[in-house]
């Protein structure tokens, strides 16, 4: 029986506890996860590329979260897809999700509506939904 690859993960998050809990429970959860603690090594590790899934926090240090996109949409292609990128939001941040989403983010997560748990749930949502090939603007 052949193991699956550990699907590789980005946690982009410039608040310590918070980054430091996202990266424990997913890693917990059976995930390689790598974190960034803002825009700028965030955009460094995305154009090198190959995770199966960035969360990406909008207010960075740096270069906030909708830079980083951009940035990603008008340049030549990260070495390796990037398969699903779920934005990090604080509540009332509407106008921001809806231009992520515009510049290729696949779904976002208000970090106040989650519990931990609930965070690896959805990252699994996500992860399926591209396992399925029926990944689509899918909101959490």
């Amino acid at each position: 029986m052949a193991d699956t690859p550990q699907k590789r993960l980005l946690v982009v998050e410039d608040d310590t506890a918070l980054r430091d809990l996202y990266v424990q429970i997913l890693t917990d959860s059976g995930f390689t996860v790598e974190s960034a603690v803002d825009g700028q090594e965030a955009f460094d590790k995305m154009k090198k590329g190959g995770y199966d899934l960035v969360l990406l926090d909008i207010i960075l240090p740096k270069v906030d979260g909708l830079t980083v996109l951009e940035k990603l949409s008008a340049e030549a292609p990260p070495e390796k897809p990037n398969y699903h990128i779920v934005v990090l939001s604080n509540l009332g941040q509407d106008e921001a999700i809806s231009k992520a989403m515009s510049l290729g983010a696949q779904g976002y997560l208000i970090k106040s509506d989650y519990t931990p748990g609930q965070v690896v749930e959805q990252v699994n949502h996500f992860l399926e939904l591209g396992d399925n090939s029926s990944a689509g603007s899918t909101t959490a």
